[in-house]
């Protein structure tokens, strides 16, 4: 059976290169320590795979290999980091699949290795999504500032009036923060805000609702801890909406990295009177996170231009505020006054 074997040892190669390039984006790129030790793992369990089958080099015969001259239009170019290890895993999966098929026919004395070729094929699956997910994230935009908007602290419930001054002022970012509307309502005002923002390059974020926002058309949606899951809101929406999650520590950035967020909040920098907080991370946690530096964050909690030298003392690119602008008396002129310390 010369050609199953050189079935085989193609295989084995195209499975063991494809971990090698899978592992090197984790661990260069993502610089992720979890992922790159089961990466290794897997690559290590099918080297233990493949004692069951020794010699399978000795069958190897490139020069006389027909498919070497056969390739692709778009073989030989990748659109990025992502694209390289995204090809690295759907190769992987295929060479696993070959290599578990044609093992069914080898003889008895390697009859488990078409079983173990098939769990370490799971466990790829898996870890190529996780891989995915982290390289896919980081969408976002680095914005300077974001206005969370909710009713009930704009002077006279004018929310729209507010965020239009906020654009004026110079806000990249406006987020629909309104906990308590009734989903026709908080879609309409989605589109409104929408219809507002897009003509001038304004993103629009909306609190909570994936469905909501891909329905209003909204460039992302915001997910606190207790919301629905990052990782599960992803399979909703898929590439459609940037997704931030807010973390209060390094873990949870991780983690939400991992799960294909775009951005980070991160915070609460400071006590603050819209929504009461147990534990203050301050700039110490900014300091943390940007020493990290994964993906765009916007620093939150209690931010006014008296305190803003502290985080930018820290590094801070992006802030989010709510009272600060919405209470304002003039919004748009609060919105530049925060941005002048920003970009100082």
């Amino acid at each position: 059976m010369p050609g199953v074997k050189r079935i085989l040892d193609a295989n084995a190669n195209r499975a063991r290169e494809a971990l090698r390039v899978m592992e090197d984006a984790a661990r260069f790129i993502l610089d992720d320590q979890n992922l790159s030790k089961q990466l290794k793992q897997l690559r290590h369990d099918l080297a233990d795979a493949l004692r069951k089958i020794p010699d399978l080099s000795v069958w190897r015969d490139t020069p006389n290999d027909v498919g070497t001259t056969i390739t692709a239009d778009n073989e030989m170019t990748r659109a990025g980091a992502a694209d390289v290890a995204a090809a690295a895993a759907k190769r992987l999966s295929e060479a696993l699949r070959s290599l578990e098929e044609f093992g069914k026919t080898l003889p008895p004395s390697a009859c488990d290795f078409a079983q173990s070729i098939e769990s370490l094929r799971y466990k790829g699956y898996t870890l190529e999504q996780q891989l995915n997910n982290a390289l896919a994230s980081g969408l976002a935009k680095q914005w300077r500032l974001c206005v969370l908007i909710t009713e009930s602290l704009c002077k006279d419930n004018d929310w729209l009036r507010v965020a239009n001054a906020a654009i004026q002022g110079g806000a990249d970012c406006i987020q629909l923060r309104e906990k308590n509307l009734d989903a026709d309502e908080l879609l309409t005002r989605t589109q409104q805000l929408v219809a507002l923002c897009r003509p001038k390059g304004v993103t629009v974020i909306l609190n909570d609702r994936p469905d909501i926002a891909l329905l209003a058309n909204a460039d992302g949606v915001h997910l606190g801890q207790t919301d629905l899951p990052c990782k599960e809101a992803r399979k909703l929406v898929g590439n459609q909406l940037l997704i931030g999650v807010s973390t209060n520590n390094l873990e949870q950035a991780k983690q939400a990295h991992a799960d294909g967020a775009d951005y980070c909040g991160v915070g609460p920098m400071f006590p603050t009177t819209t929504k009461h907080k147990p534990i203050i991370v301050g700039p110490t946690y900014l300091k943390q996170y940007l020493a990290w530096n994964q993906l765009p964050h916007l620093a939150i909690g209690g931010i006014t231009t008296a305190n803003l030298d502290e985080l930018t003392d820290a590094g801070v690119q992006g802030i989010a505020v709510s009272s600060a602008v919405c209470a304002a008396g003039e919004p748009k002129e609060a919105v530049r006054s925060l941005l002048e310390t920003v970009n100082h």
